[in-house]
């Protein structure tokens, strides 16, 4: 009898084809939109085309307008004569009207917006907060304390640097004392930073009108100046006084950017990363002081725009500093040359000062923003 054949052995299960349905590195994303990765760079540059198309265009037009009007081709014609590459002088008092008198303006206003945006940039980074802004906790009342002093009693120990110093020395000493009085627990309070921010204008506000009561009439219109804020004192040599104190702080502040990054992680994640937290704020303290300082010193007090500028600059571009410090730098700039056009010809020939101009248009903003954040973080109470 012939023995039972062996069952056949079993064949080893085929191996699973790949799901069509999966994911590849070089398949479509089927992840859902919020989940994907937004083009921030094409994004950024894109707002850096329209930042500087923009700053470009109100230098011309802020240039050219004004009680005597200068047409934009003569002013083109006029910079490539100055440049040594041909043009021609305007003609008539045109060519004094035009460098003595509008370029100083609009030199100074790109510097004061972007000490202003960059500042705001800084401080929202440093405190973690989108309501801290050099005007609103009262950095730039500090530093307007500081240059009406040396002005009130005459200060000139440093030359034509005496104002701008002092004002520095202020800005510093009034960031400072906000920082300290809004940290709590290791993080910053929303409602401490605002309510220092109020008792610093108050005070500073308290000094300047003291220093007004025992100012004579020349002393009293030039502090007046401080309160309101305004370009119309722009000269060639303020603009060199302080353009190395504003250009020392706009190199500076870029140099933070990853670090700044981090810090938004939180403090602890920021430490472990190899981020010296307190180091780090220190020197971001200083910075914030030296571009404040040296916007205060030849402008007086300009509120918002540390605040408006970098806000909208971060829901557009994202919250990377890398990218947000420069366009937060150009859009300053560009933001004070326009509003600093409309000042002077809205009302001609009267002139609206800028700094009313400004916190007409920042104050519902910031309304709006302490709504926001309120609401985010399920109330104050």
């Amino acid at each position: 009898m012939t023995p039972a054949e062996p069952p056949p052995a079993t064949a080893p299960p085929a191996p699973k084809a790949p799901s069509t349905t999966a994911t590849t590195s070089r398949g479509p994303d089927t992840r859902p939109a919020a989940a994907r990765p937004r083009p921030r760079r094409a994004v950024t540059t894109l707002l850096a085309l329209v930042l500087t198309g923009l700053l470009a265009l109100g230098v011309l037009v802020s240039a050219s307008n004004g009680a005597f009007a200068i047409p934009p081709g003569d002013i083109i014609d006029s910079i490539a004569h100055r440049l040594g590459l041909g043009g021609a002088p305007v003609e008539g008092t045109g060519e004094s009207v035009l460098w003595n008198i509008r370029f100083p303006r609009v030199v100074l206003g790109l510097l004061v917006g972007a000490c202003l945006a960059c500042a705001g940039t800084l401080m929202q980074g440093t405190f973690g907060n989108p309501l801290a802004e050099p005007g609103i906790i009262g950095v730039s009342s500090g530093a307007a304390v500081g240059a009406v002093a040396a002005i009130a009693f005459g200060l000139t120990f440093a030359g034509n640097w005496t104002i701008a110093l002092c004002a520095f020395i202020a800005g510093l000493a009034t960031v400072s004392v906000v920082y300290l009085l809004s940290r709590s627990g290791g993080k910053t309070e929303v409602v401490t930073l605002v309510l220092t921010g109020v008792a610093v204008n108050g005070l500073a506000g308290a000094l300047i009108g003291l220093f007004i009561f025992y100012a004579d009439n020349a002393e009293i219109t030039t502090i007046t100046f401080w309160q309101l804020g305004s370009l119309s004192q722009a000269t060639w040599p303020k603009i060199f006084a302080v353009a190395p104190l504003a250009a020392l702080g706009l190199l500076a502040a870029p140099r933070y950017a990853r670090r700044l990054d981090l810090l938004a992680l939180g403090e602890r994640p920021a430490r472990h990363l190899g981020v010296d937290v307190e180091r780090l704020r220190l020197h971001l303290i200083v910075i914030v002081a030296l571009l404040t300082g040296a916007a205060v010193a030849v402008s007086g007090v300009i509120g918002f725009i540390g605040l408006v500028v970098p806000h909208l600059l971060r829901m557009a571009a994202g919250p990377g500093h890398r990218a947000l410090l420069p366009l937060s730098t150009m859009g300053g700039a560009a933001v004070i040359v326009w509003a600093d056009l409309a000042a002077r010809t809205a009302a001609a020939p009267a002139e609206i000062p800028l700094g009313i101009l400004t916190a007409l248009v920042g104050s519902p903003f910031f309304f709006w923003l302490l709504r926001r954040t309120r609401r985010r973080q399920g109330g104050w109470a």
